[in-house]
């Protein structure tokens, strides 16, 4: 059993099938305290900023900040260029179109930076013996990354790829050692660490990607 609190301060609960209701009640009551604190600190945290599209505006890569630049040219093109993604289009483009086209060189980027760090990783972890699983990009609201047991895949937020390198790395590594071990307890853990000694660290700055 488990609860979630998402950043809109939803709260659900997962019991296995046919769980007895006075279980689950006992459950939620004894996590009560839990649910308090944590929806009480939400409260505290200022609106997210909304992300702006217009020129001068800044996007996060890899764990560098980038200004957008509008210019023309011939054909549609995003380049990154001394701390500018720049955005050259034969004409003038409404913001939605904008976010269209930053967020599909988003996931374009990631489809390629995703599976050369799944790969090294992988080599990273060889003595583990595991196979290297495909590869899905979602867009999670409040998952890093995840590993079915059902479909043998690993799917991975397409956010990662506005945080550094060693962000991508650690929830590649996570979800591998997932494929060994199911839960999150010490040896999980202990595995973890073997392949990213300061993962506390690492998870401490992923919040500010999502």
């Amino acid at each position: 059993m488990g609860i979630t609190i998402r950043p809109d301060k939803t709260v659900s609960v997962r019991v296995p099938l046919r769980t007895p209701v006075k279980e689950i009640s006992s459950f939620v009551m004894q996590r009560a305290d839990w649910v308090l604190k944590t929806l009480k600190k939400l409260n505290t945290r200022p609106a997210p900023v909304t992300q702006g599209y217009s020129r001068g505006s800044e996007f996060m890569y890899r764990g560098e900040i980038f200004s957008l630049e509008l210019t023309k040219g011939l054909c549609r093109s995003i380049q990154l260029h001394d701390g500018l993604l720049i955005l050259t289009t034969p004409e003038i483009l409404p913001e939605n179109i904008v976010r269209k086209m930053i967020d599909n060189w988003y996931r374009k980027q990631a489809l390629i930076i995703f599976k050369e760090r799944s790969t090294e990783c992988h080599r990273m972890m060889s003595e583990e013996r595991i196979p290297l699983p495909p590869i899905t990009i979602r867009t999670m609201k409040t998952r890093w990354g995840s590993y079915s047991y059902h479909t043998k895949r690993i799917s991975l937020n397409q956010n990662l790829i506005k945080a550094p390198q060693s962000c991508l790395d650690y929830v590649i590594i996570h979800e591998l050692c997932h494929i060994k071990v199911r839960h999150h307890g010490t040896d999980f853990w202990k595995m973890v660490s073997r392949y990213v000694p300061d993962y506390l660290d690492i998870r401490r700055q992923l919040k500010q990607y999502i």
